[in-house]
């Protein structure tokens, strides 16, 4: 709770700032900017800090005609305002030695005469002025609260600086840079707000007069290289010297202006004659501008300038991270009362909720009643039948913010039916504690009397996709409820819809519900056989996937249709030449492998359509074996009978083997597998490669057949193999 406060307060700080911040921030580079450009050409003379008033003064009178002021700038450049003969007054750059002239005087252009107004009050004056300092306060605010979100993020100091676990980008950067440039930004935040107090009059106070009795008599005479606050005053430590009106005239003094007091001395006898000391008030402002302008230090003024531009990334990222949070709402077709797949989701930025509504979204489409819910929303659910729980861990192995109450919950509330659950964790092996608090939902689970563990605890490390389809094949599996194996479906990065073209289409009939339909890309596009397609038949977000198969340039699909099939029925109805949307998404896990000796193909019904296009491409006359079954023998069967023929003779097909499960000698495909039981055994041995592809229950059932071989045969189980990659599936 306090770290939603937190973040509350910090979002709606940047939210009320952010206009002024943008103009003060862009403002602030191109000063910033400037600072660095007025330091060259160098008109800082060598050995300046050494050079003192008694050796300046004097050389400087004999050098020009009448001496207004000298004035020493925050570059120590040093600057002559003086008259010449004939009355004109000029300021040139001087050397403070000799006072030879070494550099014209040159305004600031209009541009930064410009800018540096915007800058300081808006254009606005003095309401302006109070608008900066209040916008200055509000930053301040915003460093501090962002300072403290990392710091509970990264639990305490002691680990303010260790790895942060990149969600996404503009996390990563609003995070790593908030760290590196918290001082700059705060400093810039505190200077800003110190100025505006000191000019409102906030800090006003007088300064202090102090009056010195005189020394030396009225006929005292000293040379101003002897007078001894000019011996003993370096021109470093001075601001601006008034030089007297009337040389040799007791009456008008040199007053020498330093950092925190001006100083009057007599010309002629070079008595102090008093001093008005600065208060403290004015001595503070001048330190604070020297910070926030970064005017004395190139390398201040540089970080300054990083450090006003990262402000601007900061608005940028700060929102998108806002956008991706409110974008991330959890959406729910049915009421949790009535689910029977409930979704758990403990969620700090947001990619762990994008895996869980992409689950979520499947489910939906294939007419299952799944509901989704943060951790903390943990509630009783008469009518689950299936817990998934995806959970990311927050700083040293604790609970996302919308998971901190779900533990107690959970004692609180047990189930009053038994049902499956699984849990996924999120998070980066660079952390020690790595999915730490998903593992402590899964042990707690476990001890519940009401819940089983479908699938054993599973890891998903920097949001790998590869990593979560793991899990989503393992839970396909065992639930028989499928969802899409294709890694590119988990990818934030979604392709982009495409027109195609439908090119032929084959009619079903009594014995064959089956057809088989040709769409060509109107526009070029990559792609393989064993890539999905993705359709959207209610012209909604539901999505329908369907393996295809590469012909020639185009896509073809196997489909089957089903009575009350959305996506099967939408593809019957297709005219010859209609024109629809849909978007090729990668699956390279089961493309061809091109590195192996023989492939054995095994598929039943529709599974079969990329198979299809993996023999029509194969090229490089792999060793294909295909071992495919059906319910009938009939018009289909005989058209991939004839498919068959022609690519044996090309030998882009070895052999193919059918299974007919409702014919008088039925077989399925296990049992043609069971048949050429050292073929499978040594295809395996020697490095070659299983496909698997259609129903999930016939992927199981192939899956235990293997494993009875291999481990036989063999003394390895099937896994050894699918870590080898020599298992490849993709079913449904």
């Amino acid at each position: 709770m306090t770290l939603s406060i937190w973040r509350y307060a910090h979002l709606a700080l940047a939210i009320i700032s952010s206009a002024f911040l943008l103009i003060l921030s862009v403002t602030g580079v191109i000063l910033a900017i400037d600072a660095v450009q007025e330091k060259t050409p160098a008109y800082r003379v060598e050995n300046f800090d050494k050079i003192t008033l008694a050796q300046s003064l004097p050389a400087l009178r004999d050098a020009y005609f009448e001496i207004l002021e000298i004035k020493i700038d925050h570059n120590d450049f040093v600057v002559i305002d003086a008259m010449d003969e004939d009355g004109n007054a000029f300021q040139v750059y001087i050397n403070p030695l000799t006072g030879e002239k070494i550099g014209e005087v040159k305004p600031k252009s209009q541009f930064i005469q410009w800018t540096t107004a915007l800058h300081r009050s808006l254009f606005l004056k003095e309401p302006g002025r109070a608008i900066v300092g209040v916008v200055s306060f509000l930053l301040m605010l915003i460093t501090i609260s962002g300072f403290i979100l990392i710091l509970k993020r990264q639990k305490g100091i002691r680990h303010f600086f260790d790895k942060i676990n990149k969600d996404f980008f503009s996390q990563y950067f609003h995070v790593v840079t908030g760290r590196w440039l918290l001082i700059p930004v705060l400093i810039i935040a505190l200077t800003g707000t110190v100025i505006f107090l000191v000019r409102m009059d906030f800090m006003k106070t007088d300064n202090i007069e102090i009056k010195y009795d005189p020394k030396s008599s009225d006929d005292t005479v000293v040379e101003l290289k002897d007078i001894d606050f000019f011996k003993n005053t370096k021109i470093a430590d001075v601001e601006r010297v008034e030089f007297p009106f009337i040389p040799d005239d007791p009456a008008e003094p040199f007053i020498v202006h330093l950092k925190d007091k001006a100083v009057a001395v007599n010309q002629v006898n070079g008595d102090i004659i008093s001093e008005s000391v600065l208060p403290y008030a004015a001595v503070f402002e001048k330190i604070n501008i020297d910070l926030h302008t970064g005017r004395t230090n190139i390398i201040w003024a540089i970080i300054l300038g990083l450090a006003s531009l990262n402000i601007l990334f900061f608005i940028y990222t700060g929102f998108v991270i806002t956008f991706k949070r409110s974008k991330s709402k959890l959406k729910n077709k049915y009421k949790a009362a009535e689910s029977e797949i409930i979704i758990l989701v403990g969620s700090e930025n947001g990619t762990t909720l994008f895996f869980a509504n992409q689950v979520q979204k499947q489910l939906l489409s294939d007419g299952k009643k799944a509901f989704i819910a943060e951790m903390n929303k943990y509630q009783l659910y008469p009518k689950a039948e299936h817990f998934l729980i995806f959970t990311s861990t927050y700083g040293l192995g604790d609970p996302p913010t919308n998971a901190t109450n779900f533990n107690r919950l959970l004692k609180k509330t047990p189930q009053t039916q038994p049902l499956n659950y699984s849990v996924v964790g999120f998070g980066s092996t660079s952390y020690e504690d790595f999915c730490a608090y998903a593992k402590e939902v899964d042990e707690l689970l476990s001890k519940q009397t009401w819940a089983k563990q479908l699938v054993k605890f599973h890891t998903v490390n920097d949001r790998s996709t590869e990593e979560f389809v793991q899990w989503v094949q393992s839970w396909s599996e065992k639930s028989l409820h499928a969802l899409a194996t294709a890694p590119a479906v988990y990818s934030s990065k979604v392709p982009d819809l495409r027109k195609f073209k439908v090119i032929s289409k084959t009619s079903i009939s009594d014995d064959n519900s089956t057809f088989k339909i040709i769409l060509k890309p109107l526009k070029s596009q990559k792609f393989d056989s064993g890539d999905l397609l993705a359709i959207y038949p209610a012209n909604d977000n539901r999505e329908r996937f369907y393996s295809i198969g590469r012909n020639g340039k185009d896509v073809q699909l196997i489909v089957k249709l089903f009575p009350d099939g959305l996506g099967s029925s939408y593809l019957y109805n297709l005219g010859q030449d209609k024109i629809i949307e849909a978007r090729i998404m990668s699956n390279p896990n089961f493309h061809l492998p091109k590195l192996t000796p023989k492939v054995a193909m095994i598929a039943n019904g529709t599974g079969i359509a990329p198979f299809l296009g993996m023999i029509m491409g194969n090229k490089n006359l792999t060793e294909l074996h295909l071992f495919t079954g059906f319910r009938n023998q009939n018009s289909l069967t005989q058209m991939y009978k004839d498919f068959a023929n022609e690519y044996l003779s090309k030998q882009h097909l070895t052999r193919l083997e059918f299974a007919f499960s409702r014919e008088k000698n039925k077989e399925y495909v296990m049992d043609l597998i069971l048949r050429d039981y050292f073929f499978f055994a040594n295809l395996l041995q020697e490095g070659g490669t299983i496909m698997i592809c259609g129903a999930l229950k016939m992927q199981k059932d192939v899956e235990k057949t293997l494993n009875e071989i291999t481990t036989s045969h063999h003394g390895k189980s099937l896994q050894y193999y699918f870590d080898n990659n020599q298992i490849l599936t993709d079913c449904y």
